[in-house]
């Protein structure tokens, strides 16, 4: 009886945001993801108190997983970003710095909350509004008749991630190899509604990421017993397939609810044994050369297989069995207890076995040049690896984004300070109609307007993490980096390099603000011209230098509306009900 307890009532919170414990919260999620954010962030360990492996990473959809937010609040912002993440895959800890300051600075301005949040969702429509016009002062086309801009979207996905360990030259050659990828996938002058094909990855730890390469077909991992004899015996092909996606290890199949009748003589294991090897020697009638399956196969039956010559690959992974679908034509069986279909068997156009590091990977040649290939992805450690795989496949679902929405956003801060000067300026010229329209005062709609500018700047901020000055033009707005030893009695325009993104050198004419200062407010200028889009040159023949720093438009756009609807979701909080049994 000394264990029982009574049961407590629910402890009912309101305004949560006037609680000094939950904003201080908020503001160490927000340092957490600000450390994080650019090529130049500081990596997190996170590890329980009850053991396991230790978590290193910067990528917020690893790092938002790990941690368990004690909050309501601080759980509501992490789930949308987690959920922009998993659509996007980019643009996370931009979506999560810039709603956490928004709330911040919403908090601390004074007015209603809804006043705030009324400005904030008539300033997003602004910038959303601006950033779909073919004049957009922050994005650029993509021209697919050129590698530039997907080689630098590429890049950019990659050596944002520290916790990849690369070096520039291997960051280069890295995202090389995943554009290679994607055009790899990308059916030339198909028939019919264009279907794009799938890039598997495979990882191979103990190697320099130079090595890292794009091989047509699949790779997968060689059976044990397999002889590289046993692969030139095949030689080139067609080699027929057979793929099964049921579990052939001989246990009970699957068949629902309900109870089984059997005689007490029969022996259930017998019996599908039996059936397997009645598929064993049907396939081997048919002229199967290479079986194989999603699951396990029973050892008797890869014995009789392996005894007429058949390549036998078990555990295949639900990760392949699509693209191996792709690369073979051939259909996964879903069943053993009935006669295979002829027309589900495949075809490869040979075999071959590929050593790289301590794996020994069997490489499948498909017939002809389908839309699929594999990226064998290699690097020195387990934890760079793995970073390393998560933002190759960012990196990649990037690239898919753009086929359907060809623009991309300068990157490097250039996007933010470009929105922030824009929303400066707009702001002051609609003030009255915007006041009146959201039934508050002038001064507070200003207010709002200029949290809402900070945060953004305060995003761009965020990539500076070594104690230098970022900057912004008063022309265009793009932002500008000054190194941490520079002399500051030398002047601005011998200090910075280029811009951000890299678009812009710097110019004898230009003016520059400290991110975060006043300034007067001011149009940022437009591009040279939609037909010409204000691109620096390209790097010299022979040279792998290129300062073209791109962000992908559809995360970046997407992640602008989390950020503010999640704020505005937050601000609109009045009470917080928990359960504290």
């Amino acid at each position: 009886m000394s264990r029982l307890a009574k049961t407590q009532p629910s402890v009912c919170t309101s305004d949560p945001l006037k609680d000094e414990e939950v904003r201080r919260k908020l503001a160490v999620l927000r340092q957490i993801l600000t450390s994080c954010f650019g090529p130049r962030g500081r990596l997190k360990q996170v590890h329980n108190n009850v053991g396991g492996p230790v978590l290193t990473t910067s990528t917020s959809a690893v790092l938002l997983k790990a941690l368990t937010p004690s909050h309501p609040v601080l759980r509501l912002l992490t789930a949308s970003v987690l959920n922009h993440a998993a659509r996007f895959g980019d643009c996370g800890l931009f979506a999560g710095i810039l709603c956490s300051a928004l709330v911040e600075r919403a908090a601390a301005l004074g007015v209603e909350a809804a006043t705030a949040a009324g400005a904030y969702r008539r300033l997003l429509g602004l910038c959303a509004g601006y950033l779909q016009r073919d004049d957009c002062g922050c994005k650029v086309p993509v021209d697919f008749g050129s590698s530039r801009c997907l080689l630098a979207l590429a890049r950019g996905a990659v050596a944002a991630k520290p916790a990849c360990a690369l070096t520039p030259g291997e960051a280069r050659h890295v995202g090389a190899q995943v554009v290679r990828a994607f055009l790899h996938t990308v059916p030339c002058a198909a028939p019919g509604p264009v279907r794009l094909g799938r890039a598997a990855t495979v990882a191979v730890e103990g190697r320099p990421a130079g090595e890292t390469a794009v091989h047509p077909g699949l790779l997968v991992d060689a059976p044990e017993t397999l002889r590289p004899a046993d692969a030139e015996r095949l030689g080139r092909g067609p080699l027929r397939l057979a793929l099964f996606s049921a579990s052939l290890a001989g246990d009970l199949p699957e068949a629902g609810e309900g109870t089984f009748e059997v005689d007490w003589e029969v022996s259930l294991e017998e019996v599908v044994l039996g059936q397997l090897m009645r598929l064993g020697e049907q396939v081997v009638r048919d002229g199967v050369q290479v079986f194989v399956c999603q699951r396990v196969v029973h050892p008797v039956l890869q014995q009789y297989l392996r005894k007429h010559g058949v390549i036998v690959v078990e555990r295949l992974g639900i990760a392949l069995l699509e693209p191996l679908i792709q690369v073979s034509g051939a259909q996964a069986v879903a069943s053993f207890q009935t006669p295979v279909p002829v027309q589900s068997y495949g075809q490869l156009g040979g075999l071959r076995v590929l050593r790289c590091g301590s794996r020994e990977l069997l490489h499948l040649l498909p017939v002809g040049d389908p839309p699929c290939c594999t990226l064998l992805l290699c690097h020195r450690t387990e934890t760079a690896l793995s970073e390393l795989k998560v933002a190759c496949q960012t990196a990649e679902r990037v690239l898919r984004q753009t086929l359907m929405e060809p623009w991309a956003l300068l990157g490097g801060g250039c996007t933010e300070t470009h929105l922030s000067a824009y929303v400066g300026f707009q702001s002051r010229g609609d003030a009255s109609d915007a006041a009146a329209e959201l039934g508050c005062s002038r001064a507070h709609y200003l207010l709002a307007a200029d949290a809402f500018r900070r945060a953004l700047l305060a995003a761009a901020r965020a990539l500076e993490h070594d104690g230098g000055e970022r900057l912004m033009d008063l022309s265009r707005a793009h932002c500008w980096d000054v190194p941490p030893g520079a002399d500051p009695r030398a002047p601005w325009r011998d200090a910075v390099g280029r811009c951000g993104c890299g678009l812009t050198p710097p110019r004898g004419d230009l003016e520059w603000s400290p991110l975060g200062t006043d300034h007067p407010p001011f149009s940022p200028a437009p591009p040279a011209g939609m037909d010409h889009p204000p691109f620096s040159p390209a790097p010299p023949a022979g040279t792998d230098a290129d300062p073209l720093v791109l962000d992908s438009f559809a995360a970046k756009y997407n992640a602008l509306h989390v950020a503010v609807e999640t704020a505005n979701l937050i601000l609109d909080i009045k009470y917080i009900v928990q359960d504290v049994n």
